[in-house]
């Protein structure tokens, strides 16, 4: 009795072995037929206002708005873009998160097709470190463009017939933008039209 529990243990122990490896062979080669490729991401503008920086207390103010074009390039699979958190940051030091959800905060994207995401962000007083606040003064006060990063954490969902695979790509955007006053106690500004790539790392 022991003998015959233990061979029909093993044989639904190899059953099941055998069903989830068929299983994800199979996702493996429709993955490889429909072939989805990584999203591709632009920022296809930026305006900084507001930008101010307090040496004394360590601490930058400022206002972004960020227009961040995603684009599918897949032929036949689709992407549903669940949540996008934006964050900026100045070397490597973080600026703040965005203000608000981004725009759209979800949204369906077809195969060989893009959609424009806007990101506001709205620091106010944020502390940084001394060295960092010495750093962003100077390039303001400098003739080269302050140069800020844009990071974008984003879940995905690739959707080919029945079968759904979720990602977490990372977007990294690197943003130059020249600046000047932009009246009495108002702060620097500045506006760029890159349409420059972003990296998108999986």
């Amino acid at each position: 009795m022991s003998g015959s529990r233990n061979s029909r243990e093993k044989t639904c122990c190899g059953s099941c072995c055998t069903f989830f490896i068929s299983l994800g062979f199979f996702v493996l080669i429709y993955w490889a037929i429909f072939q989805p490729h990584q999203i591709r991401a632009t920022v296809d503008s930026a305006a900084l206002s507001n930008l101010t920086v307090s040496n004394a207390s360590s601490a930058v103010s400022y206002l972004l708005a960020v227009n961040l074009s995603l684009y599918n390039p897949s032929k036949r699979v689709n992407i549903y873009y669940d949540t996008l958190d934006a964050e900026l940051r100045f070397r490597d030091a973080v600026l703040g998160p965005a203000a608000s959800a981004a725009s759209p905060t979800e949204f369906y994207q077809s195969r060989k097709s893009g959609d424009v995401v806007k990101l506001e962000f709205d620091g106010r007083g944020v502390s940084v470190a001394g060295d960092v606040a010495r750093e962003l003064e100077n390039e303001m006060k400098g003739e080269a463009p302050v140069s800020l990063e844009l990071d974008v954490d984003v879940r995905v969902r690739y959707v080919f017939g029945s079968i759904k695979i979720r990602q977490k790509p990372r977007i990294r955007c690197a943003l130059s933008i020249p600046v000047k006053a932009e009246g009495r106690g108002a702060g620097a500004g500045g506006a760029v039209s890159s349409g420059d790539r972003c990296s998108v790392k999986y």
